[in-house]
């Protein structure tokens, strides 16, 4: 119980932490070279469980239909959707970013984010993202994604706003 003149609880109740000792003692322990250092860690990288690495993706870009594509082989597994802005200035909107759950974890949505960005880059046009991902992976990558223009910004969203039906 809690005493109140004192503040603490009475020193009985209180068992002492064996976690602590357990930590010194592991530390003074010599290391076995059979057993993993983690339990839960492996030490050498293992290929991907599908077989699959974003190595073995290809990227094209459909501007008709405002897509950026991830293939494997002839199927697409992820893809950016995206506008292209003419006013205020030009830029690349991309809107959405989806993969495909069965290539998930693999990098290839920020393959496509980075592609955009290159796109953008050999075009000489920003890019000004609505979608949540390409803005997380810009925020994580400003070397390569410039910060986006905030007035681009508002134009590219009242631009969704007047066309409801294109995403």
């Amino acid at each position: 119980m809690w005493t109140p003149g004192t503040g603490s609880w009475p020193s009985a109740l209180i068992r002492p932490s064996r976690c602590r000792d357990r930590t010194r003692s592991a530390a003074r322990r010599p290391s076995r070279p059979d057993r993993h250092p983690h339990p839960y860690r492996h030490p050498h990288p293992h290929p991907h469980p599908r077989g699959e690495t974003m190595s073995e993706t290809a990227i094209r870009d459909d501007r008709a239909a405002g897509r950026l594509e991830a293939y494997a082989g002839d199927e697409v597994v992820g893809h950016i959707e995206y506008f292209v802005l003419e006013s205020p200035a030009r830029a690349l909107v991309p809107v959405h970013t989806i993969v495909e759950p069965a290539h998930e974890g693999k990098g290839i949505a920020g393959s496509l984010a980075r592609e955009l960005y290159a796109m953008s880059a050999r075009e000489g046009v920003p890019v000004a993202p609505l979608c949540p991902y390409v803005v997380k992976w810009a925020a994580r990558h400003p070397d390569e994604a410039p910060a986006a223009d905030p007035e681009l910004l508002s134009a590219a969203t009242a631009w969704l706003t007047a066309h409801p039906g294109r995403f």
